[in-house]
């Protein structure tokens, strides 16, 4: 096959709730206008590179969405997808079709150190170029590959950040396939809570129905039938079906064979026992509630230099609180579990947290004077599976630089409609850290009023002391003045 064109349209994916990047759609099309790659995807960057005066820089930006996908292709046996924004940046994907199976081969991230806008203060002007193998492998043809779990690929000085994936390449008569290929970190595999069904099993009721000895040629003269009526007690819990009442009837007529005979002198009509049946109802199941989760712990997280310099500071308590499938849960991060990475730049620095179920990253930015916390970015791992969310707008921890912020109250911090960040004894440095250790710290309002009542009500106490003081002295004076005065 040629080179097709390509369709590009904004991400308004339904029910995936991350915007941390711009997401982009993607339509590749044959000649003939047949579908043949589909791309719906979120992508970040995060570049270090060397500015003025020998000193490295980081910049962190999304792929934008007006990227175009005009150069992207569909072959026989390889796909090719392939996205260009700015002035010289492209990112693709390599795509590869097996026998009833298709991979992604190689990502290629290309950007010019010369565009000022997004790699300011620059001090080259080459085209960099770095490669890296996928981890998207065994897609089974004709289905989707989706992965909305991050898949960060990390290459010479270069972060690519990847999530809510939604792939499929070599579409067969340019029809989308329903079915989904899933990557290894969204296949959470949930065990459902044993669940123990008492079921009540009505006991067996047994109908004997005794028939008396035969008594061969024997006339008995049937006295006053005596009627015997006996009325069976309660039976608790049983569904008890009633038989077939059997009424035997025995009166001995003279000279009959086979005749069913009850003790002498008493015949005996027994009707059978009414039978109660009682139908139990199993009691409403009882859904225990949610337990509440224990206060987070405080966690202490840092970052260095090559030369084992502290170059980022991070203590805090975390708990998340997250809206999935309609339902409201909340999540805290362990710090015993969790392991630290990142980057440190002179403009923007990048903290990742992971833990077995949580993976948090935290970009701070510079502006000369003040830094703050710009992106944050969840991703978590439920029982109902993956949940994904962030904001790259945000402006929150703002400090002067070569301070730190700390704040030791709980904060409340709506970072999406359905994502809310809870924060206790925080402390952050981004930026400039000294000797290894925070510097001055600029508190958050209620600490620093929390400080300032004690403050004024100190004040207050001296200031009514020193009056009662002066009251005491004067009217003293005064008694003092009348005695002299009376003699």
């Amino acid at each position: 096959m040629s080179r097709h064109s390509a369709v590009v349209g904004l991400f308004l994916s339904v029910g995936i709730a991350i915007q941390l990047s711009h997401g982009i759609e993607v339509n590749v099309l044959q000649e003939d206008g047949q579908l043949c790659l589909y791309a719906n995807l979120m992508l970040n960057f995060s570049v270090t590179y060397q500015g003025d005066g020998e000193q490295f820089q980081t910049v962190v930006f999304p792929l934008p969405d007006y990227a175009s996908s005009e150069e992207s292709k569909c072959e026989e046996t390889s796909s090719t997808l392939k996205l260009k924004f700015g002035d010289g940046h492209y990112w693709s994907v390599n795509f590869t079709l097996n026998e009833d199976s298709y991979q992604a081969d190689t990502i290629t991230f290309s950007y010019d150190l010369e565009d000022v806008q997004l790699f300011p203060n620059s001090a080259s002007d080459e085209i960099v170029t770095v490669t890296q193998k996928a981890q998207i492998s065994e897609i089974d043809l004709n289905t989707c590959y989706s992965c909305k779990s991050q898949d960060i690929i990390q290459a010479e000085g270069t972060t690519m950040t990847l999530w809510n994936v939604l792939i499929q390449a070599f579409i067969p008569d340019g029809r989308m396939s329903q079915d989904i290929t899933l990557c290894a970190a969204d296949a959470v595999t949930t065990t459902a809570p044993t669940t123990t069904s008492t079921t009540t099993t009505a006991p067996t009721t047994t109908n004997t129905t005794t028939t008396a000895p035969t008594t061969t040629n024997t006339t008995t003269t049937a006295p006053p039938v005596t009627n015997t009526t006996t009325t069976a007690p309660p039976t608790t819990n049983t569904t008890t079906t009633a038989p077939p009442v059997t009424n035997t009837t025995t009166t001995a007529p003279p000279t009959t064979n086979t005749t069913t005979t009850a003790p002498p002198t008493t015949n005996t009509t027994t009707t059978a026992p009414p039978v109660t049946n009682t139908t139990t109802t199993a009691p409403p199941t009882t859904t225990s509630p949610t337990p509440t989760l224990p206060p987070p712990s405080t966690g202490k997280y840092n970052l260095t230099t090559p030369n084992n310099t502290v170059c980022l500071l991070a203590s805090f308590a975390v708990r998340i609180s997250f809206t999935q499938a309609g339902k409201n849960e909340e999540m805290n991060l362990d710090p015993a579990v969790t392991k630290a990475s990142g980057q440190c730049g002179e403009n923007s620095s990048e903290l990742e947290l992971v833990s077995d179920q949580m993976t948090l990253t935290l970009a701070f930015t510079n502006d000369a004077k003040k830094f703050r916390l710009q992106v944050l970015n969840v991703t978590l791992k439920t029982s109902s599976g993956v949940f994904a969310d962030g904001n790259a707008n945000l402006s929150l921890w703002e400090a002067a630089i070569g301070t730190s912020y700390m704040c030791n109250r709980e904060q409340n911090f709506n970072v999406t409609n359905l994502l809310s960040l809870y924060t206790s004894n925080l402390q952050v440095q981004p930026f400039e850290v000294k000797k290894d250790a925070f510097s001055t710290a600029e508190e958050c309002q209620g600490d620093a009023e929390s400080f300032l009542v004690p403050i004024a009500v100190g004040v207050a106490l001296l200031v009514l002391i020193a009056v009662v003081v002066v009251a005491f002295f004067i009217g003293r004076r005064r008694n003092m003045a009348t005695g002299y005065e009376s003699f």
